[in-house]
């Protein structure tokens, strides 16, 4: 008795039904990382020289425990779930942080550090990452700067946030329907 091939039948095996590098073919973590390095190109525009020597992370979830050298901020500062908000900050009480800033110590650079996991569980559609990831990002930089977000970037909060348009039924772009 021969084991099946998935070449049963002469036409040759089976490849991807689409070409490498399409949105298709992107994985959840790729576009994320995509939504990163774009809010970070903006924010460089505007702070180059502040930014310079921050370097920037994701990692999939936050640490159970703080890291060493602790964190000058921990997430999303507006108002939780019951508000109609993201989660805020990592607290004693368990709320999950959307990200980390961490200041310069000893030889260890800055760093700003976003996680992946937290974030996406918190938005509904891709406008609304893409907005919520920048949003993050605005929070740590201005926390590492000692600035308000709003200064760090005037569009700050003004994404598509949370609302209705982005529920479950939108589609990747937060319209509802083909």
């Amino acid at each position: 008795m021969h084991p099946r091939r998935r070449d049963r039948r002469g036409r040759g095996l089976r490849g991807p039904l689409t070409p490498v590098g399409l949105p298709v073919t992107r994985s959840r973590a790729e576009q994320f990382d995509e939504f990163v390095l774009d809010a970070v190109e903006r924010l460089e525009r505007r702070w180059a020289e502040e930014l310079r020597d921050v370097e920037f992370a994701v990692e999939d979830v936050p640490p159970v425990t703080p890291a060493p050298g602790g964190p000058t901020g921990s997430g999303l500062g507006r108002p939780g779930p019951d508000a109609g908000g993201p989660g805020p900050i990592d607290s004693p009480e368990g709320i999950v942080a959307l990200g980390r800033a961490f200041a310069v110590a000893g030889t260890r650079p800055a760093r700003v550090v976003v996680y992946r996991r937290a974030i996406e569980s918190r938005a509904r559609g891709q406008r609304a990452l893409g907005a919520l990831v920048h949003d993050v990002l605005v929070e740590q930089v201005a926390e590492l700067l000692g600035r308000e977000p709003e200064a760090i970037d005037p569009e700050y909060g003004d994404g598509p946030n949370f609302g209705p348009d982005f529920g479950p039924d939108s589609g990747p772009d937060g319209s509802h329907g083909p």
